[in-house]
């Protein structure tokens, strides 16, 4: 569900003090992006949104929510915005959240 390995390189990369602010950032704006995702289906850019959070979670390694965001991305592209199945997206997400909030001490900051 998490690539540590990826967030561990990206802590490394940008330092421990920045790395705090990103995920700050990114658990900030996605979650700006999957509040959105629950409104009316007429009101959504699906495969804006859907772009968005793909790139947004690769950066921290959330690989099966990137994973379904683009499969979503794809089919909203190829005119099935309909077929996307946002339960399972706002889900996954949730899950690699809790997921990744409860590794992140174990798995990053004491590697």
């Amino acid at each position: 569900m998490i690539v540590w390995d990826r967030v561990r390189n990206l802590r490394d990369e940008i330092g421990a003090d920045a790395f705090e602010e990103v995920v700050d950032l990114f658990l900030e704006e996605v979650q700006t992006e999957i509040d959105r995702l629950r409104a009316p289906r007429e009101a959504l850019d699906i495969e804006g949104q859907l772009h968005f959070l793909k790139g947004s979670a690769l950066n921290l390694g959330f690989i099966a929510f990137s994973d379904l965001c683009h499969v979503g991305e794809a089919a909203a592209a190829a005119g099935q915005g309909g077929r996307v199945d946002l339960t399972e997206i706002l889900c996954c997400f949730e899950q690699s959240k809790a997921a990744f909030l409860a590794g992140l001490t174990a798995a990053v900051m004491a590697a």
